[in-house]
């Protein structure tokens, strides 16, 4: 389904009744890596998962999609849902958003997993990283989308999980150049969130795979440590949901 969001239209699926859950993609993902938790877990309660502005289905609003605009389309998701309160899980920059909603809109949240994600800003490094990003999306977008998800674990997952890296590649080179650039500059110009984040007093969980190639993980453990979140340690890398699915699908009925 979709509705009218500004100048755009916002992509969601909604599926189940009660106790609802909002499950947010990450950069170069889409609604649907969540497609087999949502048939799972909808077995119990409201499952919503939604394409993040300039991802899947749902369009563009301009050169920059900051995570505060992500976060707007989000919230006007579940205005027209009527859901008033949900526990939110996030991937990567899927979290980034839900740190937004938590300093927006804090009444909205029951409980938070950021899954292989973090509530801190990006360093200077990872900044100019960023840019050169926006740079090799704008020069090569086929190339870069590959070489992208395929850096997100190890040789040996890449092996393992082949059919499901291939999907992940065919569907982000649906997206855009353009579109790409305003993720990333998005993620770039976001602020810290670790104040807030300690300061949330629901239930709140980082889920950290121990090779995952983009967080630090040594800073990650001491962010969960000083927020007193709670820790789940996974095997793998940044691909959390296709990794360790299992595990991931067990706590997310558990304790999401």
């Amino acid at each position: 389904m979709k509705i009218q969001h500004k100048i755009t239209q916002i992509k969601f699926n909604s599926k189940g009744k009660g106790n609802p859950l909002v499950l947010l993609h990450g950069f170069l993902e889409d609604n649907k890596i969540w497609r087999i938790y949502q048939e799972i877990l909808s077995k119990s309660r409201q499952v919503i998962t939604i394409d993040l502005l300039g991802h899947g289905e749902s369009g563009s609003i301009g050169e920059v999609h900051s995570m505060e605009e992500m976060c707007d389309a989000v919230i006007a998701v579940l205005d027209y849902l009527e859901i008033e309160k949900a526990s939110f899980g996030g991937h990567s920059m899927g979290g980034y958003v839900i740190m937004e909603i938590l300093k927006k809109y804090p009444e909205k949240i029951t409980n938070i997993s950021l899954i292989n994600s973090s509530p801190a800003e990006d360093t200077p490094e990872k900044k100019e990283n960023r840019d050169r990003v926006a740079n090799l999306a704008k020069k090569n977008k086929e190339a870069f989308v590959s070489m992208a998800i395929s850096n997100l674990l190890t040789s040996d997952n890449n092996k393992k999980f082949k059919p499901e890296i291939e999907l992940l590649k065919t569907e982000a080179q649906k997206m855009s150049s353009e579109n790409i650039v305003a993720a990333t500059i998005g993620m770039k110009e976001r602020q810290d969130s670790i104040k807030a984040f300690k300061q949330f007093q629901g239930d709140k969980f980082i889920i950290l795979g121990m090779q995952d190639p983009v967080l630090d993980i040594d800073k990650t453990i001491e962010i969960a440590t000083s927020t007193n979140a709670n820790l789940i340690e996974f095997p793998d890398g940044h691909l959390s949901f296709i990794e360790n699915k299992d595990q991931l699908l067990h706590f997310l009925q558990s304790k999401g």
